[in-house]
C-alpha cells in the first residue's frame, strides 16, 4: 500500500487547513465553454490582415470597409461572451431575472452587419449579396448560441416584489463573493485560497436556502451584505498585504477571521433550514387537527 513520504524536515498535513479544499468547488457551476465565442475572434483575423493589405495597396474604402466589419464581428463576439457568462448565472439560481440587456441576441446582429459591411464594402459584392452574407450570419450565431433569457424564475406562487427582492438581494451578494474570490487570487498561498473558496461555498449555499424559502431574506440580510463586505475588504487588505512580504501574525489573523465567517455562515444556514422545518411542522399539525375536526381520520 502507498504511504505518505514523512521526514524529519517534511512539511506536516494540517487537516484545519487541508479540509477546506476538499469543497472548494462544492456548489459551484460549471463554467461555460467559450471554444465557440474563441472561433469567432479567429474566423475575424483575415479581415484585420486584409485591411492591413488593402493599406499598402492605396484602397483606403475598402480598408475601412474591412476594419469596420472586424470591429462589429470582434465586438458581437464579445457580447455573446458575455450573454454566456449571464445566462450561466441565471441558469444556476432559482430565482432570478432576465439579463436587462439581451447581449446573445445583440452579439448576433453585431455580427450580422460586420459581415454586411465587409462584403459591401469590403469586397465590393451589391447590397442584396451583402445582406444575404450578413442575414446568413446573424442565423446561424443567433441558432448556435440561441436567445437569452427572457422570463423571470422564481418559486410558483411567489408574488413579483417578492421575487425581485431575493433575486435582487443575491445578485448583489454573488458579485460581492466573486470580488472576493478575484482578490483571492492574488494572494501566494494555496492553503488560504481554499479557505477563501469553503467561505464562499458557505455563503452560496446559504443563498439556495433564501432562495427556497424567501422569507429566510430578512434573518440572512446581515450575512449577504455586512459580513460578505467585510470578508471582501478583509481579503484585498490582506492580498496588498501579502504582496508586499509574508507576515505570519497577519496571516493567522485572516486565517481565523475566515474559519470563524465560514462557521457563522454555516450555523446560520443550519438555523434557517430548522426554522423552515418548524414552519412545516405547525403547517401539518395546523392541517391535521383541522382534518380531525372534520371528521377526517389523518394518518
Amino acid at each position: 500500500m502507498a504511504q505518505r513520504f514523512g521526514g524529519e524536515h517534511s512539511p506536516k498535513p494540517n487537516p484545519a487547513t487541508t479540509q477546506p479544499r476538499a469543497r472548494a468547488f462544492a456548489g459551484r457551476a460549471a463554467q461555460p465553454s467559450r471554444i465557440r465565442v474563441t472561433l469567432i475572434y479567429i474566423a475575424a483575423m483575415p479581415l484585420l490582415l486584409a485591411a492591413l493589405f488593402r493599406m499598402f495597396g492605396g484602397n483606403a474604402f475598402a480598408m475601412l470597409g474591412d476594419l469596420a466589419g472586424f470591429a462589429l464581428i470582434v465586438g458581437g463576439a464579445a457580447l455573446l461572451g458575455e450573454g454566456i457568462k449571464a445566462e450561466a448565472a441565471y441558469n444556476a439560481r432559482k430565482m432570478a431575472r432576465p439579463p436587462a440587456i439581451p447581449r446573445k441576441v445583440f452579439g448576433s446582429i453585431s455580427i450580422g452587419l460586420g459581415i454586411c459591411v465587409a462584403a459591401l464594402f469590403g469586397w465590393g459584392l451589391g447590397v442584396f449579396s451583402a445582406l444575404a452574407f450578413g442575414g446568413v450570419a446573424f442565423g446561424a450565431s443567433l441558432l448556435s448560441f440561441g436567445f437569452d433569457p427572457m422570463r423571470k424564475k422564481g418559486m410558483a406562487g411567489v408574488d413579483d416584489f417578492t421575487v425581485n427582492r431575493v433575486a435582487t438581494a443575491v445578485e448583489q451578494a454573488e458579485v460581492t463573493v466573486r470580488q472576493m474570490i478575484e482578490a483571492a487570487a492574488r494572494i501566494p498561498d494555496r492553503v488560504l485560497e481554499g479557505r477563501i473558496d469553503a467561505l464562499a461555498v458557505a455563503a452560496r449555499e446559504m443563498f439556495r436556502v433564501v432562495e427556497d424559502d424567501p422569507r429566510d431574506l430578512s434573518a440572512a440580510r446581515k450575512f449577504m451584505t455586512v459580513y460578505l463586505a467585510g470578508a471582501r475588504d478583509a481579503t484585498i487588505k490582506y492580498a496588498d498585504l501579502a504582496r508586499r512580504g509574508s507576515n505570519a501574525s497577519a496571516r493567522a489573523d485572516f486565517e481565523a477571521l475566515l474559519g470563524d465567517l465560514e462557521q457563522s455562515f454555516e450555523a446560520q444556514r443550519e438555523k434557517l433550514l430548522e426554522d423552515n422545518r418548524s414552519d412545516l411542522d405547525v403547517e401539518i399539525e395546523v392541517l391535521r387537527e383541522r382534518l380531525q375536526r372534520e371528521g377526517v381520520n389523518a394518518k
